[in-house]
C-alpha cells in the first residue's frame, strides 16, 4: 500500500462522514472537531475495544468514570499548576506565537530534545543560530515565557482566585484520587489496575496535524498498581501488550515502533518510558506512551492530602506504597492512525477506487443491505432489521449497483449484501467481500455465520 498525502485523507475523512469542522456554520472554531456518523462509529468501536481488552477481558482491572472537574490541590498535588506549561516567544515582526522547543527542534537539522533544555539554554540556542520565525522568516523574538496549557475557569457566579478550578489535562489523578476507594470497595491485591477512558482538555498553543493534536480529546489510560521490585516487569509487559493489541487492530508492525526515552527525556519520577509510535504520512510520531511512573503520584497525593496511601501485603504484612505502570492513549490519535493505515486507492482493470480496509472489527459500519431493485425494498429492510441484531448495518437503495459498492468502499465497509429477485424464492443473498471484490452466493444464515467470524477473529 502506498503511502498517501496527509491533505488527501484529511479531504477523504471530513467530506464522507467521518470528521467535521466543529461550528462549520459559524466559520468554525479553530482545531475543534465534531465526529460525524462514521466517525462516531469508528470512535465507539476503538474505546470498545479497548475496554474489553484492558478491563472487562482482564481479572486484575477494574474500570472508573471520575469527574472532570477536581479540587484544585489535586493539580498542586500533581506538579500541573506549577510544572505543565509550555515555553512560548513571539515573533515581534509578524505578530505570531511560537514554541521555542518546536522552533529549535525544527531548524535543527540533526536530532535534538530541545524540551529537556533550560529556558536560558533555548534562548541562546536561538540567538547563537539565528533561529528564523516561520511565518516571516525574521528573527526578533521576546524572551521565553512560560503559559499553562490547563483551561482555568471559576466555580459559582464570582470570578476571583479562591473560586478557580481547572478542566483536567488528563484522566490519570482522577485513578489516583480514588486508588483507596477502588481497592477497598473491590477487594484488589496487588497486582491491579483501573483503567478509564475520559475527556481531557489542554490549552495547546500549537494544534495540528487535523486530530492529531486537539485541545479537547478523549483518553485511555490504565493505571496499574504493582509491588515496588516488580515494576520493570509490568513495564515490559505492558509495552508488548500495547503493541500486541495494535497489531490486531489491523495494524501493520512495519508500521509501528517501540522508542525507549533517553534519561534526558524521561520525567523526573519515571524510571522508564516508552513511546508506541505510527508512521503517519509525514513520519514515525507518538502513538501511545507507557510509563514507570514509580510511586510519585500516590506519595505526592499522600503529602498534600494527608491520606495514607499505604498498601497491606497480606502475605508479607510489609507496608508500601504501590508503584504505577501507565498505558495512555489518545482516541483521537489512535482513530487517525486507523484511518491512514485504512484508506487506499487501487487501480483497477477499468477503474479506480478508493478504499478504506479497516479490520471488520474496527469498521464504522460492518454490513450494508443493498435491494437490486426498489421493489425489493421490503425484503431488504427485513433482512437489515434482523442484522442489525449482531452488527452495525447501512442500507443504500440509491444509484447503480456499482456506485453503492464503491460508496460502501469508500467508508471502509468490509461486507455487502446484494438482495435480488432469487431471494425472495430460495432466502440466498449476494455477500461481497470489500478487499478481494469476491462475491459468493449464499443463504442469510450463513452469511451472518461468515460475517461473524471474520468480525471476532
Amino acid at each position: 500500500m502506498k503511502k498517501h498525502e496527509f491533505e488527501t485523507i484529511v479531504n477523504h475523512v471530513r467530506t464522507s462522514g467521518f470528521v467535521f469542522q466543529g461550528s462549520e456554520i459559524y466559520g468554525g472554531l479553530a482545531n475543534t472537531w465534531d465526529f460525524g456518523p462514521y466517525g462516531v462509529e469508528l470512535k465507539e468501536n476503538v474505546k470498545k475495544l479497548w475496554w474489553q481488552s484492558f478491563v472487562t477481558r482482564n481479572p486484575h482491572n477494574v474500570g472508573i468514570q471520575s469527574a472532570i472537574l477536581m479540587n484544585p490541590k489535586v493539580w498542586e498535588a500533581s506538579g500541573h499548576l506549577e510544572t505543565f506549561n509550555d515555553p512560548l516567544m513571539d515573533c515581534r515582526e509578524c505578530n505570531t506565537r511560537h514554541r521555542a522547543d518546536k522552533l529549535i527542534e525544527e531548524f535543527s537539522t540533526e536530532p535534538i530534545n530541545a524540551g529537556a533544555m533550560s529556558l536560558e539554554e533555548m534562548e541562546n540556542y536561538i540567538e547563537e543560530h539565528q533561529v528564523p520565525c516561520p511565518k516571516c522568516g525574521k528573527h526578533n523574538f521576546t524572551k521565553i515565557r512560560q503559559f499553562n496549557l490547563m483551561f482555568k475557569t471559576f466555580q459559582g457566579v464570582v470570578e476571583e482566585s479562591s473560586n478557580a478550578i481547572y478542566l483536567r489535562p488528563e484522566t490519570a489523578q482522577g485513578m489516583f484520587t480514588n486508588y483507596r476507594n477502588v481497592q477497598r470497595s473491590m477487594r484488589k491485591k496487588l497486582p491491579f489496575g483501573i483503567g478509564q477512558i475520559g475527556k481531557s482538555f489542554r490549552n495547546e498553543i500549537t494544534p495540528g496535524q487535523f486530530i492529531f493534536r486537539t485541545r479537547e480529546f478523549e483518553q485511555m489510560e490504565l493505571q496499574f498498581f504493582v509491588k515496588p521490585g516488580d515494576d520493570m516487569k509490568w513495564y515490559e509487559y505492558w509495552k508488548k501488550f500495547c503493541m500486541d493489541w495494535l497489531i490486531g487492530l489491523g495494524i501493520k508492525p512495519e508500521n509501528l515502533r517501540l522508542r525507549e526515552h533517553d534519561e534526558d527525556e524521561l520525567s523526573h519520577y519515571s524510571t522508564g518510558t516508552s513511546d508506541i509510535e505510527y508512521r503517519f504520512p509525514w513520519g514515525f510520531d507518538e502513538l501511545w506512551g507507557i510509563a514507570n511512573r514509580t510511586d510519585y503520584d500516590l506519595t505526592q497525593h499522600q503529602k498534600f492530602s494527608k491520606v495514607n496511601m499505604d498498601y497491606l501485603d497480606p502475605e508479607t504484612n510489609e507496608k508500601f506504597i504501590p508503584y504505577v505502570i501507565e498505558p495512555s492513549l489518545g482516541v483521537e490519535r489512535l482513530m487517525l492512525a486507523l484511518m491512514c493505515e485504512a484508506y487506499d486507492e487501487e487501480e483497477l482493470e477499468n477503474d479506480t477506487r478508493t478504499v478504506m480496509h479497516f479490520a471488520p472489527k474496527v469498521a464504522p459500519t460492518q454490513v450494508c443491505v443493498l435491494p437490486l431493485s426498489k421493489k425489493l425494498g421490503d425484503t431488504a429492510q427485513e433482512i437489515m432489521h434482523d442484522l442489525m441484531q449482531d452488527f452495525t448495518v447501512d442500507y443504500d437503495e440509491s444509484g447503480s449497483i456499482g456506485k453503492r459498492y464503491r460508496r460502501q468502499d469508500a467508508v471502509g465497509t468490509p461486507f455487502v449484501i446484494t438482495v435480488d429477485f432469487d431471494t425472495l424464492e430460495d432466502k440466498t443473498v449476494t455477500l461481497r467481500y470489500r478487499d478481494s471484490m469476491d462475491q459468493v452466493r449464499v443463504s442469510i444464515d450463513d452469511a451472518r455465520k461468515i460475517m461473524l467470524k471474520e468480525i471476532k477473529g
